[in-house]
């Protein structure tokens, strides 16, 4: 069967709010098969019934993308944040159990850095220790609670400047070990693991049968081909350890290299993107068909 490729909403418009929902249609006819949609925030006013309605329309599904904060963290120290951290990720499972939504992945466990203004500290042993072991507890909870809805949580590894937490596939598949559920599982992302894994090949076999969502990102998030991910090789790998899960693109770093321009800010595009987009599309879904096969 094929891997169904997607294309995050942030791709056109950020905040994606209920006067956005055309984009759905615009997706599916640029040839995706789903929308990574980012978790509505109350200021978004999207009626989860024009949600299902637009994507039925548009004949695409939906995997969602959770927007965890200091205040939403179930690893914090702070009794307030892992409260706040619970109650978004269980209200996320009952969002996507109302949307009829299969996935929801991202950096459940919180804590980010340089989106959040925190600075890297060092920790000793005790605090590590404590950090996993509160990180481990509530996703083994949480995974009851999804798994109780059909919905899956796709524990998402970052770069060492966005969290301090979980940033490479090693730790991933401990934390994923260690709650042994199967509504609990990893969303790999080859930007990041470009970043802290030794070889994203090796990452992806370790990661095995644990994967339910990969996003296919180049090396500076432009669109793929136009940096120096090995597709090919990337592609053999998820064929080789079975993965048959959905692949989505976040190719938003819009093609502009002026000199102080904040390239870690996101910025809605200024042109027609249709043909690159298109073209990354093919190359990520000509290259897996191509080693599905091999």
């Amino acid at each position: 069967m094929r891997n169904p490729i997607g294309i995050i909403s942030m791709q056109f418009t950020r905040p994606f709010t209920g006067k956005d929902l055309h984009y759905f249609q615009k997706a599916a006819d640029l040839g995706f098969d789903f929308v990574e949609l980012l978790v509505p925030e109350p200021e978004d006013r999207l009626k989860i019934e024009d949600v299902k309605s637009a994507a039925d329309a548009a004949g695409i599904f939906i995997v969602l993308a959770a927007r965890t904060n200091l205040q939403r963290s179930i690893a914090s120290a702070d009794a307030k944040s892992r409260q706040g951290g619970f109650d978004y990720i269980m209200h996320c499972v009952d969002l996507a159990a109302e949307l009829g939504v299969r996935i929801v992945g991202g950096p459940l466990y919180g804590e980010p850095l340089v989106f959040a203004g925190r600075q890297p500290m060092p920790r000793n042993d005790h605090e590590i220790a404590e950090f996993r072991e509160r990180t481990i507890s509530a996703f083994s909870q949480l995974a009851s609670y999804a798994r109780s809805a059909n919905v899956v949580l796709a524990v998402e590894p970052l770069n060492r400047f966005e969290t301090d937490i979980i940033s490479t596939t090693n730790q991933a598949v401990e934390i994923v070990d260690a709650v042994d559920n199967p509504a609990f599982k990893l969303m790999l992302d080859t930007f990041h693991m470009n970043m802290e894994d030794p070889s994203i090949d090796g990452a992806i076999k370790k990661a095995g049968g644990r994967i339910a969502h990969f996003q296919a990102n180049e090396n500076h998030r432009g669109y793929p081909g136009t940096g120096h991910i090995d597709w090919r090789t990337v592609m053999l790998t998820l064929a080789k350890v079975g993965y048959q899960g959905p692949i989505s693109l976040e190719p938003f770093r819009r093609n502009d290299d002026r000199v102080a321009l904040p390239i870690a800010q996101w910025r809605p595009p200024y042109e027609d993107e249709a043909p690159m987009l298109r073209a990354g599309l093919e190359l990520i879904r000509g290259a897996f068909n191509e080693c599905a096969g091999a």
